[in-house]
């Protein structure tokens, strides 16, 4: 199949806005409605398209139409281009006025609350017309599927060490997790604890196949303990926070968390020497082959810096945060609490 004769010169970004139209409603009918256009002309685009390319790319029948798999392999293909074109417009915009762009960016709770406000505010104030769009990312499998479906430019959480190939991971940080409770619990009296004198507890733990419940889950083996089963299942960091500051309840939350969150003070950090896991680093993940926007390459400059601060002493303490529960207890007195956040 000759590029040049077959393709460059026959195939239009209309032609394949058309198809993937049709693919995503299921019908050549109501593509046209949605795209303003009548249905005889949708079905010439298609069966242009067809004769172009040399195979079928729909399956019709009575109930619509389906993409057969060179369709959505064609469908697959197009978005990328289309993404590509979109982020070259975007990158000259940026050429034209460095100030202004936007980036989209994938993240999950304790990512929003923890080392992503700080890198916003740094950026903000020095481009202040980025315009910043934040996606919920999933945190069960399958995950990054907002990357992967160019829906978001980058996307920051932690990873496994097998990542996948199509995607890119430059890792950031490891986050060690730390344990958490009420102001009102009886063991915040104790200067020693180990994890086998809380096993009985009740925790607060984030839902089972998730990447976090795999991190607690290796953190109590580590240790020699089962997993507890945990009195309350959820994932919302807002849920942690209240649960652990109006109850007797316990948590591990990450350390970034506990860095840069701005959270209650009612929420205590329990000096309980936990195993260090480097096995699920925080890392900010791209997409394999998709060209990085000017904004999006800022912002992940400024992740960088932001996360550099994690390996440098703290401000309030003049001591490093990151595995010292106790030094943590003593920042919380003077109204810089940790709360909870799962990946």
């Amino acid at each position: 199949m000759e590029w040049s004769d077959r393709i460059g010169r026959r195939v239009k970004l209309r032609d394949l806005h058309i198809l993937a139209a049709v693919v995503q409603s299921g019908s050549m009918a109501k593509a046209a409605g949605s795209l303003a256009v009548s249905t005889p002309v949708v079905s010439k685009t298609i069966a242009d398209l067809e004769h172009t390319v040399g195979v079928k790319l729909l399956d019709r029948s009575a109930q619509g139409v389906e993409p057969t798999i060179y369709g959505r392999a064609l469908v697959r293909w197009a978005a990328a281009a289309f993404d590509d074109l979109r982020q070259g417009i975007k990158e000259i915009e940026f050429l034209t006025d460095p100030s202004a762009g936007e980036v989209r960016i994938g993240c999950n709770d304790p990512i929003a609350i923890g080392i992503l406000p700080v890198a916003i505010s740094r950026l903000h104030r020095k481009y202040p017309r980025l315009l910043f769009r934040l996606q919920p990312a999933a945190f069960a499998p399958p995950r990054f599927q907002e990357l992967r479906e160019r829906n978001v430019d980058v996307s920051i959480g932690r990873v496994t060490p097998a990542i996948d190939d199509d995607l890119n991971a430059d890792f950031l940080f490891d986050d060690p997790l730390l344990v958490a409770t009420g102001r009102g619990s009886r063991w915040l009296h104790r200067r020693e604890i180990v994890l086998a004198d809380l096993i009985k507890e009740p925790w607060v733990l984030p839902p089972p196949g998730s990447l976090a419940s795999l991190l607690i889950r290796e953190t109590f083996l580590a240790c020699g303990l089962e997993p507890p089963h945990g009195a309350i299942i959820g994932n919302s960091i807002h849920m942690y926070t209240a649960l652990l500051a109006n109850g007797p309840y316990f948590a591990m939350l990450p350390a970034s968390v506990l860095r840069f969150g701005a959270l209650p003070v009612s929420v205590k950090v329990l000096p309980v020497k936990l195993p260090t896991l480097k096995t699920h680093p925080v890392a900010i993940i791209t997409l394999k082959g998709r060209m990085i926007s000017p904004a999006a390459q800022l912002f992940i400059d400024c992740v960088r810096e932001v996360a550099a601060l994690l390996a440098q002493p703290s401000r309030a303490s003049g001591r490093r945060t990151s595995g010292k529960p106790a030094r943590a207890n003593a920042r919380a007195r003077r109204g810089k609490a940790p709360g909870h956040g799962h990946d």
